[in-house]
């Protein structure tokens, strides 16, 4: 059983889309390996931190969301190996429901819970402030996108794995932006999602790293190895205007 959503007041924060975490020097030193986030009743999530991290060596750090109906176990999949590999923090929190706020009728809940977990894990984990992404997969994708355009003065990179969309309340912040979808995706066709998001954010000012791919809905191997190698090699400070 699920926690009931709430949703937050009007001028809270989480109701316009806002995450109030930000990096700071922790009060503690928290664990390696994966660990539940012991933030939610039913619907929680996992964070990774990898055998290779460093107390006091700030880490970069990726938020990952899973897809309509997913869990955390399935948002780990594609990206745990890469993040034992590549030496950076995985943050995989669950929505409320089975999925995000924000296709469920507006931002609230699931903001305010990946507050807290952001908290959390900057309350235990130096993160370096200039390699912080958020992305997803399908709708984590799309919610992610959202949330990173309207945070991107917390995140300095997004990864969206086949988005459906981006319906953020406001621009924050210059994040970069890596985009993928496949040429044969059903569940979310390229012509109406991609390839018509992607020339927008171009127009918005961002700078797009985007891949097309021969395939269906899902994110290749290689495709997130290479979201990955982006990320951790290309800079936070000039999202915008490239």
């Amino acid at each position: 059983m699920s926690e009931s959503p709430s949703s937050p007041a009007a001028g809270d924060p989480a109701a316009r889309g806002r995450l109030t975490a930000r990096p700071h020097l922790p009060a503690e030193a928290g664990p390696t390996g994966l660990q539940p986030l012991g933030l939610g009743v039913g619907r929680d999530g996992r964070l990774c931190v990898p055998a290779t991290y460093r107390p006091g060596q700030p880490a970069p750090l990726v938020v990952m969301l899973h897809g309509a109906g997913g869990d955390a176990d399935r948002g780990l999949l594609p990206q745990r190996d890469l993040a034992d590999a590549a030496g950076y923090i995985l943050l995989v929190p669950e929505s409320r429901a089975p999925t995000w706020d924000v296709l469920r009728g507006g931002y609230g809940p699931d903001i305010a819970f990946l507050d807290r977990a952001l908290a959390q894990t900057f309350a235990r984990y130096p993160i370096d402030p200039t390699h912080i992404a958020i992305g997803g997969f399908s709708d984590g994708a799309s919610y992610g996108l959202s949330v990173g355009i309207m945070n991107g003065d917390l995140f300095t990179h997004v990864l969206a794995f086949s988005p459906g969309f981006a319906a953020p309340l406001a621009q924050a912040g210059a994040p970069r932006i890596f985009v993928s979808h496949g040429t044969q995706d059903q569940v979310l066709p390229i012509d109406l999602c991609s390839r018509d998001l992607v020339p927008r954010l171009r127009r918005a000012g961002y700078t797009v790293e985007y891949h097309e791919f021969e395939g269906p809905h899902r994110v290749p191997p290689d495709i997130a190895r290479a979201a990955v190698d982006w990320f951790l090699d290309s800079g936070g400070e000039e999202g915008k205007g490239g």
